[in-house]
C-alpha cells in the first residue's frame, strides 16, 4: 500500500507542475497582451518568443469567436479556461490523490 501511496503522491506533484506551468502561460499570456497595446519591437527575441508561444492558441480561440472589430478578446477567453482547468481538473485531482495517498499511507501503519 505505500507504493500506491508514494505513486499516487508522485502523480498529485506532476498535477501541481502542470497546474504552475499553466501560471507561467498566464503571465506569458498577460505580457502578450501589454506588448499588443504598445507596439513593441516585432525583431526582439523576447518579443517573438512571446507571440510564437501565445499566437497558437489565440488563434484557435480567435476562429471560433465573432468578429468584435479592433478589440480582441481572445486572451480573455484564453485565461478563463486556464483558470477553468486550474481549477475544476488540477485543484480536483490534486485534492483527491493527496487524500486517497495520506489514507493509503494511514492503513499502512
Amino acid at each position: 500500500m505505500i507504493l500506491l501511496a508514494n505513486v499516487l503522491l508522485a502523480l498529485a506533484k506532476i498535477v501541481e507542475v502542470a497546474s504552475g506551468i499553466l501560471t507561467i502561460y498566464k503571465y506569458i499570456l498577460l505580457a502578450n497582451v501589454i506588448i499588443s497595446w504598445v507596439n513593441a519591437d516585432p525583431y526582439n527575441p523576447i518579443v517573438s518568443f512571446i507571440y510564437r508561444t501565445t499566437e497558437p492558441v489565440l488563434r484557435r480561440v480567435r476562429r471560433y469567436m465573432p468578429d468584435t472589430g479592433m478589440i480582441d478578446l481572445s486572451p480573455v477567453v484564453v485565461f478563463i479556461l486556464i483558470y477553468l482547468v486550474q481549477i475544476v481538473v488540477f485543484d480536483t485531482a490534486y485534492t483527491y490523490l493527496m487524500m486517497f495517498s495520506s489514507q493509503l499511507k494511514g492503513q499502512a501503519l
